[in-house]
Parts: C-alpha cells; sequence; structure tokens
C-alpha cells in the first residue's frame, strides 16, 4: 500500500475512477487513526501528550491499492476536492423512481380505487 500526499492521491483516485468506467469499481474507506502503534499512543497517555489523530483514506480497485492520511488543517480543502471527484464519476448510477405527487393526491381523492371510471 502507497502512503501519498492528499493531493497526488486524489489525481490517482481519479484516474482509478477512470480506469473502472467501462468495468469494475472503486472502494474508498475511511478511517479514524493517529498512525501510530498502540504501545506508542498508551505511552503518549501516561506521558500527558496530547494524541493528534487524522483521517487515514484508502482507495482499491482490487489491483492497487493507494492510501493517505489527511490533518485537521486540510480536512475541510480535501472532503471538498473529494466529494467535487465523486460527483464527477458517479455517471453509471441509475435514477430512483419517483412517485407522482398530482397521481398520488387524485388517487387519494378517489379513495384510491384504481378502477377505470365507467360512462
Amino acid at each position: 500500500m502507497v502512503l501519498l500526499q492528499p493531493d497526488p492521491f486524489l489525481n490517482e483516485l481519479t484516474s482509478m475512477f477512470e480506469r473502472s468506467t467501462e468495468k469494475g469499481s472503486v472502494w474508498v474507506t475511511l478511517k479514524r487513526s493517529s498512525l501510530k502503534s498502540k504501545v506508542q499512543r498508551n505511552k503518549m497517555k501516561t506521558a500527558g501528550e496530547t494524541i493528534e489523530y487524522r483521517c487515514l483514506v484508502r482507495a482499491t480497485d482490487g489491483k492497487k491499492t493507494i492510501s493517505t492520511s489527511v490533518g485537521m488543517k486540510d480536512h475541510q480543502r480535501f472532503q471538498a476536492s473529494y466529494a467535487t471527484i465523486l460527483k464527477a464519476h458517479m455517471t453509471g448510477l441509475k435514477k430512483r423512481e419517483r412517485k407522482d405527487k398530482k397521481k398520488s393526491a387524485l388517487d387519494k381523492m378517489d379513495g384510491g380505487s384504481k378502477k377505470p371510471k365507467s360512462s
């Protein structure tokens, strides 16, 4: 697994999405992490030091795995860029079928009967 800086990570994520447009998927996971082992965290707690937690972001397409660590300062900028990339590459999703509000309101007024009216 390759730990990248946030900007190269977003570039690589974009290319992953582009490679998987015809066939395949991209999995992205986000996790809170301090990037330190449990032993180091326990030592920091006993010494009274504050632990800075970061957001660990991993992405894989099944063949290649990339990751980055985002701090609190860069989180908003990263999240905005990440959202833009997701919106741009989620074109293969199906639209949700919505019920017509006017049609359902008329059905309620008619008593909900679905029989056609005869003359």
